[in-house]
This record gives structure tokens, sequence and C-alpha cells, in this order.
């Protein structure tokens, strides 16, 4: 399939943070885009601003005549789109070329030198330090987050080079032929796609085993690969890590040399890791060191990861997509690094029946390190619930006298009924949304 002989695409879930990236990317090279998607957002107005037509209701009345001829339009699709979606199975049924998001990404991506950031955390992050990192127009970087930098998911550069956020999720980054790769970690997570661990593992060593060049990896993965780590050996290796107003202050040795004093402005162990990542992926490509610190000084961050919506001497309120236990000790971690004396809240919209199943004990460990818990029921996204897995069996596991269920309606409510300081909104889904309300109203009360 030759891209170039595509005028129409059409994207089933366009509000998708992956998929909203590759309708940009066509919008900007011409092409004539459309789609659909659940519900407006900011992603959605963004796009529309760019002469992407969207709608929200599933129809094919809704559908754009001249996208309705299938010699001349692409379909893409997201895995989170239900079986029983009616413009996707018309589109299925009338024989017109569809592919999934993934596929559309890897034949995008095949004829360029492909860096790609693969691991069950981290990868946002990374990939956008990345991204940065080749600027200005080094590469084109597709991110399943919105850089702060940029204030898009996709950093449009040469068309030579792709910076790619590599998907575990559906065994999505199995469609990609990455150059150089970085893997970040591998913890259990999809298990209603992969069912056990080993499955999971295994298709990150198959992913491995596409790269062609150089394979990157954290320091005790069970692969083959360059290693990098934070104060311990490692082909890549942060070290004398110290924090200075309100920023990290570190040294990196490499198998060559040494640059000191790189200064990066995320909070938490947990993005040193990612920014060395980000490094590592860069000096092997043939960045200088030089060059990569400069862009570790100025990169800004991610929306959604450990954002601040209120910063101020007597509240703070951070927003995070985290919605794994892992990422959750690392928030948890990062908020006592840089508030150690304060107490701390956590709101938590628990993402999934079935991870909440499969990690109950897990997320249970986690909220018990905060001070206060706030919990909200299971967003369900693509699953039908589950019997006995709901959001009170988890808080019933929660060791913390300070808990409580609460309801989208009455948090603002019992977030003003807390004397703690700073209060950490977590999860993946719409409680991303609920955090705007929640900050203009907090604004006011606090002033």
């Amino acid at each position: 399939m030759n891209l170039n002989n595509i005028h129409n695409i059409y994207f089933v879930g366009i509000g998708g943070i992956g998929m909203s990236a590759i309708a940009r990317y066509f919008a900007f090279n011409g092409k004539q885009v459309a789609g659909y998607d659940k519900t407006p957002s900011q992603i959605t107005d963004d796009l529309e601003t760019l002469g992407v037509k969207i709608h929200f209701e599933d129809a094919i009345k809704n559908i754009p005549i001249s996208f309705l001829n299938k010699d001349k339009t692409l379909v893409v699709y997201t895995p989170a789109v239900p079986k029983n979606h009616v413009e996707l199975n018309y589109f299925v049924n009338n024989n017109f070329k569809v592919f999934k998001r993934a596929e559309i990404l890897g034949k995008i991506t095949e004829t360029t030198l492909c860096l790609a950031v693969a691991g069950t955390h981290g990868k946002t992050t990374t990939s956008s330090i990345l991204g940065h990192i080749m600027q200005p127009s080094l590469a084109t970087a597709f991110l399943g987050g919105i850089a702060e930098n940029y204030n898009s998911n996709l950093i449009l550069g040469e068309d030579k080079i792709s910076v790619v956020e590599a998907d575990e999720f559906d065994r999505s980054f199995l469609q990609l032929s990455p150059d150089i790769a970085c893997i970040t970690s591998m913890d259990a997570d999809h298990l209603d796609i992969y069912g056990e661990a080993e499955a999971l593992q295994e298709s990150f060593v198959a992913f491995s085993q596409k790269v062609s060049n150089t394979l990157i990896v954290a320091k005790g993965l069970p692969l083959n690969g360059l290693t990098y780590a934070v104060d311990e050996e490692a082909d890549y290796k942060a070290f004398n890590l110290k924090i200075e107003s309100g920023k990290y202050i570190f040294d990196v040795q490499t198998p060559s040399e040494i640059i000191k004093n790189i200064e990066f402005h995320l909070p938490g162990k947990h993005n040193v890791m990612n920014a060395l990542a980000a490094l590592t992926i860069a000096h092997v490509y043939g960045v200088s060191l030089e060059n990569v610190k400069k862009s570790l000084s100025t990169f800004k961050g991610v929306k959604r990861r450990f954002s601040y919506k209120i910063k101020t001497e007597n509240f703070v309120l951070i927003d995070d997509y985290a919605h794994h236990p892992t990422e959750i000790n690392a928030v948890e971690n990062s908020i006592r690094e840089m508030y150690p004396d304060e107490k701390v809240m956590v709101v938590f919209q628990p993402h999934l029946f079935s991870r909440t199943r499969d990690f109950l004990d897990d997320f249970a460990n986690a909220l018990s390190k905060f001070d206060e818990v706030l919990l909200l029921d299971i967003y369900p996204a693509r699953e039908l619930p589950i019997t006995g897995v709901n959001s009170e069996f988890l808080l019933s596991k929660i060791e913390n006298t300070h808990k409580k269920m609460t309801q989208k309606k009455n948090l603002l409510k019992d977030i003003k009924n807390s004397d703690v300081k700073v209060v950490a909104m977590l999860g993946a889904g719409d409680i991303g949304v609920m955090i705007n309300e929640v900050t203009n109203q907090l604004v006011n009360f606090i002033k």
C-alpha cells in the first residue's frame, strides 16, 4: 500500500491520544481527514481547527460523502472501539482498506530510521523527551501524550527519522520496524489481552528481536542490550543526583565519556530514568551529549504526567495518568521527595475491571501509602462489569483509616473538607477531564 496514493483518511476513534497524532500528521501532509469519536474533547477541538471533520454519533449518515469512495479512502481504527461499531462494520463489510492504528504507524515509519520507546511504564515521557532532544526538525515524533513544549502529541520534523511510542497493548508494537529501540520496563499489565504475565514478556522479547541496530534496556530486564541505570553500574549511568531549587542536577557516564551537571525539571527518580533512556537513544543515534544536556534543561514535561494544576504556598493539586500500581508508587515517591513534611491525599479512579482484579492487592498497597484516600468508581473503558470487582472491594483492602468512596458530584466537597496541602488526582479514565473543573473551583476556594 502506497500512502501517497491515498486521498482520504477516516479515523474511527479519532480522539484517542495515539490516533489523533496520526490524524494530525496526515492533516499536516495535505490529506483529507475526518472521523468519529464517542465524545468531544480538547483533542477533537484542536483537530477541528486543522480542518478535520469530526462527528460524535455512530451513524453512516454522518460520514462525509467523499469518504465513502473506497478506492480513495483509508480507514484507521483503534482496538478500543467495540466490535458492534456501526461505522467500522460498514467499512469492513464493504471492503474498504481498514487498518489498526499500529499498522498505519508501521507503514508511516517503515521507510524512516525509527527510534522506538517501549515499556509498560515511562514510554510516553521518554519518547516525548527524545522527540524534544531531536529538535529542531531532526525527527517527526508520534507521542502517546501531549508534550508541554509543543502542546501536541505530534512533533513535526524531517521525514527521514521517526520517534515512536511503541505500545504493547494488543501487541501493537510488533507492527513497527525499529532501528534503535529502548525498553523501559516489562511489568505485568494488559492481562485482559495477554492472559498471563509470561505472554506479555514474550511479546517484549519478540519486539526486541525486531530491532535492527541497537537495543537499549533498563538494567535488570531479562534482555540483552545496552543498559542504563541510576546510581548503579551500567553502560549509561546517572549518578551524583541532587535536588536544587526544585530541579534535578546529575552527571552521566557513557561507555566513552562523562557529562556533568545535567539539569532536569521533572520530579521523581523514575523521571531521571526516563531522561537517561532518552539520552542513551539520542547518543547512540549520534546527538552530542552537550546538545542532549541543553534539551533536557528545557523539557517542560507531558500533560497528565505529574502536571501541576495548582501550585501555591498553601495548596498543591497534581494531575497524573497513573493507572497501574507501579505508576502510583512512582507518583507517591515523587510527592514525598518534593513535599516531605506535608500530608498527601490521593483521588484515584481505577481503570478497567480486569486491571483492578488482576492487581487488587498491589493497588491497595500503593494507595495505602497516602495519608488520605478518596476512591471513585471503576472507569470501565472498553469492558463490561466483572462480578464482585468494584471500588468498594478495593477500598476494603486499603490499610488506611482516612479512606472513603466518593462520587464525581461530591469530589470537590470531599477535597475541601480535608486539611491536606497536597492532592494528587490519578487515573486513565475521565478523571483527566474532571480535574479541570475541580481546578477551576479550587482556585476560587483557596484565594
